[in-house]
């Protein structure tokens, strides 16, 4: 824990009660956890300000607050910070500095999650769970990373954290907190181009992964990625899904663990436990890591049989009555949607409907992008086309124009829509398939079904 003088240092802040502040600091930024003797930081959020709470605070007994603007304060210890949200991420970054474990970063344009997920069950089950902590959920922006790394460090061996990126330069912003040592980058897709401006733009972000020297774990089927190779350091670690194509760590395919990269070549049997390829290849970058974190290659490959996806992705939901579902709405891009689509037209069905939604923050490009996205599901094997969203159209039309009988596409106005669909054709030999952005809550569906099988 952070003693209050070094987080006075840290954040450069002006002292006021030094005479009664706490040896070390717990920092809390919510009135609603804070527990007699914390430190309470006030952020200001778009909704919301902090320094509104001071009172609440005191309230309950904390024992120091970290203010960037005057307050009454009754005279509990007090750091007077140019800014709180920059103070945040700078006590974060002195509680990562003390820390003497291993961190591993990872980030992308998809797969992150899942990698991190994949990466923290196989650590787990071979050093103890107690040895490894994650950041939870999507936590993954500078005040999730802050949190994370100002609560967690404590006795763990390694710290697994994923980040995060709707700026540019954001990722190098939180590697300035989390100062890792491995880092793993799944991918450079076309996720949150609204924002970004352009793919050079996105690419140059996520490079910054590698801002701090971190061992670089890439992706061997991103082009962005073996581009840009050239520019690190050291020479990365390669991962991959398929046959190798250069020196690495391969899942070649269901039951089979390729590594190449060190020593002689060595092919290991492995059980993995889900579908598509995609999500081999996230399988491949969280090996890649543990290898680098000296994990016995055996024991990784005989844990593979063991692993889950994390909640939300490919998820099978059984109903009472009607089709199976596979819910994979957590979040939606380009190339996530098409390796979903990938994997669910291998799905054995008397029929595989895809319902799909659109795709959010893809910026001018929009259209073309699901175009080319209704396009793939033309060439897959896939019998009914469901889309909805404000690109709908460019769904259908994309999927049209690349062969897909008309008469099979069924475009839907809302949830409501799509699950009466659903409930009137769909029957238990059929399959259906959720995918779209987080922001048209395709659960919502799911919830309308359960609720009619009931």
């Amino acid at each position: 824990m952070l003693t209050f003088d070094r987080a006075a240092e840290a954040t450069h802040a002006e002292i006021r009660g030094r005479e009664r502040a706490p040896e070390t600091l717990r920092v809390v930024t919510d009135t609603r956890s804070l527990e007699p003797g914390d430190t309470f930081l006030a952020l200001r959020g778009e909704r919301f300000d902090g320094h509104d709470f001071v009172g609440e605070a005191l309230k309950k007994g904390a024992a120091a607050l970290v203010l960037d603007s005057p307050a009454k304060t009754d005279g509990v210890p007090t750091l007077i910070v140019r800014d709180t949200r920059r103070a945040y991420m700078d006590l974060a970054a002195a509680a990562r500095a003390q820390f003497p474990g291993r961190v591993v970063a990872v980030t992308g344009s998809s797969g992150k999650t899942t990698t991190k997920h994949l990466l923290f069950a196989l650590l787990s089950a071979s050093l103890g769970s107690e040895a490894v902590a994650v950041t939870p959920a999507n936590e993954n922006n500078e005040i999730g990373v802050s949190k994370f790394l100002l609560s967690t460090l404590d006795e763990q061996a390694i710290v697994i954290v994923e980040l995060g990126a709707r700026h540019a330069g954001e990722i190098a912003e939180l590697v300035g907190i989390a100062a890792p040592h491995i880092g793993v980058l799944t991918n450079v897709g076309d996720a949150h181009l609204e924002i970004f401006g352009s793919r050079e733009a996105l690419a140059a972000t996520k490079w910054g992964l590698f801002s701090q020297g971190a061992q670089a774990v890439l992706n061997a089927r991103d082009e962005i990625s073996r581009n840009r190779a050239s520019s690190l350091n050291a020479p990365p670690l390669w991962f991959g899904e398929g046959e190798p194509s250069v020196p690495g760590v391969w899942v070649r395919d269901p039951g089979t663990l390729v590594l190449n990269y060190s020593g002689p070549s060595q092919t290991l049997p492995i059980e993995v436990p889900f579908p598509g390829a995609h999500n081999r290849s996230n399988l491949a970058a969280a090996i890649a890591a543990a290898l680098l974190l000296g994990v016995n290659a055996e024991e990784l490959a005989g844990n593979v049989a063991a692993l889950t996806l994390p909640s939300g992705r490919y998820e099978n939901i059984a109903l009472a009555t009607g089709p199976r579902l596979i819910y994979d709405a957590y979040n939606a891009n380009a190339s996530g949607t098409i390796a979903t689509l990938n994997a669910f037209s291998s799905e054995n069905a008397h029929r595989r409907i895809a319902v799909l939604s659109s795709m959010a923050e893809l910026g001018p490009d929009a259209p073309a992008i699901h175009e080319r996205v209704g396009a793939h599901a033309a060439n897959v094997n896939i019998d009914v086309l469901m889309v909805g969203g404000d690109y709908a159209a460019s769904l259908a039309a994309g999927a049209a124009r690349a062969g897909f009988p008309r008469d099979r596409i069924v475009s839907f106005g809302g949830n409501q829509e799509a699950a009466e669909w659903l409930r009137k054709n769909a029957t238990d030999q059929d399959v259906v398939l959720l995918k779209g952005s987080r922001k048209y809550r395709m659960e919502e569906i799911v919830q309308a079904l359960k609720a009619g099988a009931a």
